[in-house]
């Protein structure tokens, strides 16, 4: 035994593994010695070695498998890229005479996560309480986990709130489901009440996930009080955790303290650094420092991947330096990249952007793969911004015979026809939308005032302060008009009369934050609102009058970049 033992600490390759397995075939010993056995499943099923064909072949060649054997396998499925099979094991198990212990439910649920499948982690929910082990706090932690990355966020945190005791795992747990799911606001109040209730002190999971929240909401004083709390526990000492912070800053607008985040890193900067600081330029429209920083990262050992020139040809993208991106696109073969879906598609989105259809169509009919609903969509949008009915109709085509039936791409189309006032064509298009039974996603818009998230749709009534910010739209209608504001109802592509369009326009959500974002806070605080949809051209204009008029820096998160207005200018230069 002691021999076999020794044979066995020296299997480093399947090969070994192979060779000690026909060993103890040839002196009738396999099937006498269990722990050796198990150990070698585990070997062949799990990293560094990973085969699992063979480790299934030798764990059918096993007369009695034990629930350890049964674990090995099924753990080693649950980590491998088809983690439904082990979801099938586990289900095999259970209708087998070998008991199921609470690693092998943990193992499962794993695999659930993993596959998100839904319905077996609820089976394996029900089963694990009628084995006894309800109680198991790694077990519920794991289960809370599936069930926030399906989505079902009610019922992680029904198991949470059921657990009879908790420890920092499960608050990970949470938090991060949260953050990643539907309720970031739900997760910025857990990781308040962890620290200040529980008595538990976050460490570096905890700060990642409500860093994350902080990101989608565009809380800044949440993500200062977070990140001091980083500096303070010494958790910048780990690099995703900075990486996070980076991130945080500049989603919430302020991409100048990101990259004083970035340059100050304690620790070393990894090629996620780089690119997270590379984006963040790229979204608040500062080509040049994104492409500055990208030769700098070669210049500092560090080499791009396909992330890296993705986020450089955002950055040209969104500045408009179309030239440069188009010589960075050509550059990615000559470094041995090879430029995958997202990189043409930014390229076509940069020449439409520009107005360079006809380039942007011959790039599309250029790619070596199969163009994706995405670049059609960017071709379409393109064509909407520039009149041209040919293409859109065309890109619009393509969309159809892909299967796509996103709102998007019927209300451009839409549009692209309104502008035209080919109203029998709107028609027509709108009558699709409804037998598709499609719906056009609603505006929204959130802004953060002393700590609290408030939400706006277009002309929404529903908030406590309705009154007082109607009045100050009046006042901010009023005051933009002596500069000269006519409002652009040509971008309302309906077929109605020029007050209604004024109208339509004026109680945009955006509109509606800023004002309530007046009238709530202190005169030159900056004021940041968050969209979940592009600003429209009408939006931009008033923002930037706006800011003059008022003095207020406003700061707007649209779906695809950042906008911001100071002493009646934007960012973007007008080009977005």
């Amino acid at each position: 035994m002691a021999k076999l033992e020794l044979l066995l600490q020296k299997c480093d390759s399947l090969t070994h593994i192979k060779q000690l397995q026909a060993h103890l075939l040839t002196i009738g010993r396999f099937q006498l010695y269990p722990s050796i056995t198990i150990k070698l499943l585990e070997l062949c099923a799990l990293p560094p070695i990973t085969n699992l064909p063979y480790a299934t072949t030798l764990f059918h060649q096993l007369q009695s498998p034990s629930t350890r054997h049964w674990n090995a396998v099924v753990r080693g499925l649950a980590q491998s890229l088809q983690p439904t099979q082990a979801v099938t094991w586990y289900a095999t198990m259970s209708r087998s005479s070998q008991k199921v212990d609470a690693l092998t439910c943990s193992f499962a649920l794993k695999a659930c996560a993993r596959a998100l499948a839904l319905s077996e982690a609820m089976q394996i929910h029900s089963q694990l309480l009628r084995f006894g082990f309800g109680r198991d706090v790694l077990l519920r932690t794991t289960l809370l986990d599936v069930y926030a990355k399906v989505g079902k966020l009610g019922f992680a945190q029904k198991v949470f709130d059921e657990m009879p005791e908790r420890d920092i795992a499960c608050w990970n747990a949470l938090v991060a489901g949260l953050a990643q799911g539907s309720q970031p606001s739900e997760a910025l109040a857990l990781f308040e009440r962890m620290a200040e209730e529980e008595g538990l002190k976050p460490n570096e999971v905890t700060v990642l996930g409500a860093l994350s929240a902080c990101s989608q909401l565009g809380a800044l004083r949440g993500g200062e009080r977070i990140h001091t709390y980083i500096v303070n526990a010494k958790l910048d000492t780990h690099v995703i955790v900075c990486n996070a912070v980076i991130d945080m800053y500049a989603k919430c607008g302020f991409v100048d303290r990101a990259y004083e985040a970035f340059e100050n890193m304690r620790c070393g900067k990894n090629l996620i650094t780089w690119n997270t600081m590379i984006m963040a330029f790229a979204m608040h429209g500062d080509g040049c420092k994104a492409l500055e920083l990208f030769e700098k990262m070669g210049k500092n050992g560090v080499c791009p991947d396909a992330v890296s020139y993705l986020a450089a040809l955002c950055a040209c993208n969104h500045a408009g330096l179309v030239e440069d991106g188009v010589k960075l696109f050509n550059s990615m073969a000559g470094s041995g990249m090879v430029p995958n879906v997202k990189h043409y598609g930014t390229v076509v989105d940069l020449l439409g952007r520009a107005g360079r259809l006809q380039e942007a169509y011959e790039i599309v009919k250029s790619m070596p793969m199969f163009p994706d609903v995405v670049l059609w969509q960017t071709l379409l949008g393109a064509s909407k911004t520039y009149g041209n009915v040919e293409m859109a109709e065309m890109a619009s085509r393509n969309l159809v015979e892909l299967g796509s039936e996103g709102c998007g791409d019927f209300v451009l189309l839409s549009n692209v026809y309104a502008a035209h006032n080919r109203w029998d064509d709107v028609g027509r298009v709108r009558e699709a939308m409804k037998r598709r039974d499609v719906k056009k996603i609603p505006g929204f818009g959130y802004i953060e005032v002393e700590g609290v998230i408030h939400k706006f749709v277009n002309g929404d009534q529903n908030h406590v302060n309705s009154h007082e910010i109607y009045s100050k739209l009046d006042e901010i209608k009023c005051r933009i008009k002596a500069y000269g504001y006519v409002a652009k109802t040509n971008h309302v592509l309906h077929d109605i009369g020029e007050e209604d369009k004024e109208n339509a326009l004026s109680y945009h959500c955006e509109k509606l934050a800023v004002a309530f974002g007046l009238i709530s806070t202190d005169e030159g605080t900056p004021i940041q609102v968050i969209k979940n949809l592009r600003i429209c051209d009408d939006c931009h204009v008033v923002m930037k009058l706006i800011s003059e008029i008022y003095n207020r820096e406003i700061i707007v998160r649209d779906r695809a970049r950042f906008h911001r207005f100071q002493d009646g200018l934007c960012s973007c230069r007008d080009y977005w």
